[in-house]
């Protein structure tokens, strides 16, 4: 397929599932490269902020957090390397009251919804309620029909990259799809759908015309 084909075919899918978030009452734009999102990021974050970053590949891809450093925001981050597993417990629940909280998803719907699992549940917990402003970055490869295709999404891609970014034990790790393991170690644990804004929470989604993440 011709580049610009396929970057045609992004941005309409793109703006279809902007116009589909806006529906739900989230507030989303589209960004046609990674470094036109971290622009909208720089401007939506004011200075002096605490933000929260969840476990995301996109974010790390998009390399913003230098940047809002160097704007003086605080960065409560837990996986940055040394941390203590308490350590990194204590910045999780800071992030649940922190002024922004910047991740990626799993999946975002067309017709308007983020579907996301978590090992913990501290990523979906800080996205629906606790920080005072949530932004959501996701690559066109996120974008899927429906919840369902959704959670397929996140087991036959997702999880297994995740886990071997992360080097578990998990099953999947070999078998390169998800087996429903019941170990300790297991990182799908909670799924969320966020069908619509929730009541006490600002959402700002970012549809990336590029692929990002897992």
């Amino acid at each position: 397929m011709l580049p610009e084909l396929k970057t045609w075919h992004g941005e309409v899918i793109a703006n279809k599932t902007v116009a589909a978030l806006i529906n739900n009452n989230f507030k989303a734009f589209y960004c046609k490269t990674r470094q036109d999102a971290c622009v909208q990021i720089l401007n939506l974050v004011p200075g002096g902020a605490r933000i929260g970053v969840g476990g995301s590949q996109t974010i790390m891809e998009l390399n913003i957090l230098e940047p809002l450093k160097s704007q003086g925001h605080t960065i409560l981050n837990h996986n940055q390397p040394g941390l203590t597993n308490e350590q990194k417990t204590e910045i999780r629940l800071q992030q649940l009251t922190c002024d922004f909280f910047l991740t990626g998803t799993n999946a975002v719907t067309l017709d308007g919804k983020l579907v996301n699992t978590d090992g913990a549940g501290n990523r979906v917990a800080a996205m629906i309620f606790g920080p005072k402003k949530v932004i959501v970055a996701a690559g066109i490869n996120k974008i899927v029909k429906d919840a369902a295709a959704a959670e397929q999404r996140i087991k036959s891609i997702a999880a297994p990259l995740n886990n071997k970014r992360l080097a578990t034990a998990n099953p999947c790790v070999e078998t390169g799809e998800c087996m429903d393991c019941q170990g300790s170690g297991r990182i799908c644990n909670v799924t969320s759908i966020i069908s619509k804004k929730p009541v006490l929470t600002d959402i700002t989604v970012l549809i990336i015309g590029e692929e990002l993440g897992f």
